[in-house]
């Protein structure tokens, strides 16, 4: 049920993300980004239905961010997020990524994946291009939390 998103399921994560964007719950996507990263995304969806959908996004040699996150709410409590995130945190490893982060409001729902809250000036400056664009810029009320894929990493 979760595979790389295709070009045809653009405009239902638009639609999806949009709607949690409406909330103020992420970051809103232009149709015109996500045609730019399509390749970034997953879909939960069952016969080209898009439940949910998450990003992983690559910064740098070395970290990555999901991004993205939503299921539809008619769709909720049904490991569809779980999912989407555990195929992000596999491909990050078959890339070699050492560490991935998020922003996020629920720093521990990402807890029950390794994730542990971290200072957002621990990111590198080059991870805030998405956030000019945010609303609540400056005045970011989101968390950070992050999970250190290679063994032995130092931090």
């Amino acid at each position: 049920m979760i595979r790389k998103a295709k070009v045809s399921d653009v405009k239902q994560i638009h639609k999806l993300l949009s709607d949690w964007s409406d909330k103020g719950r992420l970051l809103a996507r232009s149709l015109s980004e996500l045609y730019d990263c399509v390749r970034d995304y997953y879909v939960a969806a069952p016969a080209d239905d898009v439940l949910g959908v998450c990003a992983l996004h690559v910064c740098w040699e070395d970290l990555a961010e999901i991004r993205s996150l939503a299921v539809r709410h008619d769709a909720t409590r049904q490991g569809i997020g779980s999912g989407l995130v555990r195929r992000c945190l596999d491909e990050a490893r078959e890339l070699g990524l050492a560490r991935v982060f998020a922003l996020t409001y629920e720093p521990e729902w990402f807890a029950r994946f390794g994730f542990q809250r971290v200072e957002k000036n621990s990111l590198p400056h080059k991870i805030w291009g998405d956030c000019i664009r945010c609303p609540k810029y400056p005045e970011c009320d989101e968390v950070a939390v992050a999970i250190d894929l290679a063994p032995g990493r130092k931090p």
